[in-house]
């Protein structure tokens, strides 16, 4: 017991270096966020337009550069993605890590993201598009009032699970030296030569917020279902 409780100063309280997990789970939350927000504006873009040729056969060359950017994203791991967006992109120029990571995570993510709500869209049946378009709206009138609400309803529980997903993807922001929480762990680790604690509490910490976010998604999905009643 005793040992414990020296290994938990040492790794911990010593030097403060609980502030390497506290300020890197601060970092994994901000990419996070600011990636799921970037990520659902992208893929709602590439989704209306791969959507929309899929129906009408409108914006061809629009649908060619979105498949393109789709197979490109959705074929290369994250990490060389982010590594790509920091060295290769942004090499010459003095950038903030957190807004590489935000872009590289939420130009993963947007991947990703239109798909689903490709999905959501292609799931509503065409009698809706033919009962707005009978009643004088446009086709983007259609998609804004009858088709979208309903596509959204459909794919809230994917797009939080993506969100889960991209949490943890963001583990990976280490190679760009930024010090997110698994980071934060492994700095800890480095220092104390003790890789059990630094490196388990990181992990209980991941778990614990994958399980919070789990609960509130089976929330959704149980009062998505409660309203279809």
């Amino acid at each position: 017991m005793d040992q414990l409780i020296e290994k938990f100063y040492m790794n911990f309280i010593k030097e403060d270096r609980w502030q390497y997990i506290t300020n890197g789970l601060r970092v994994t939350l901000t990419v996070t966020f600011f990636a799921v927000i970037m990520g659902i504006v992208l893929g709602f873009l590439v989704a209306v337009v791969r959507s929309t040729y899929d129906k009408t056969g409108k914006m061809k060359i629009l649908n060619i550069i979105c498949n393109v950017y789709l197979t490109i994203i959705r074929g290369t791991p994250v990490v060389v993605q982010l590594l790509i967006t920091y060295f290769v992109i942004f090499g010459s120029v003095n950038i903030n890590k957190v807004v590489v990571a935000v872009i590289a995570f939420g130009v993963n993510s947007g991947a990703y993201v239109a798909e689903i709500i490709r999905s959501g869209i292609m799931s509503v049946d065409n009698g809706q598009f033919e009962a707005g378009r009978s009643i004088g709206f446009t086709y983007g009138q259609t998609m804004l009032y009858i088709i979208l609400p309903q596509a959204f309803k459909n794919v809230l529980p994917a797009l939080a699970n993506e969100f889960i997903v991209l949490l943890k993807e963001t583990s990976v922001a280490g190679y760009i030296a930024l010090e997110d929480l698994t980071k934060g762990g492994d700095i800890i680790r480095s220092r104390t030569y003790d890789a059990f604690m630094p490196l388990i509490a990181v992990a209980v910490i991941y778990l614990v917020m994958v399980m919070i976010f789990n609960y509130f998604v089976k929330c959704l999905e149980r009062r998505l279902r409660n309203s279809e009643h």
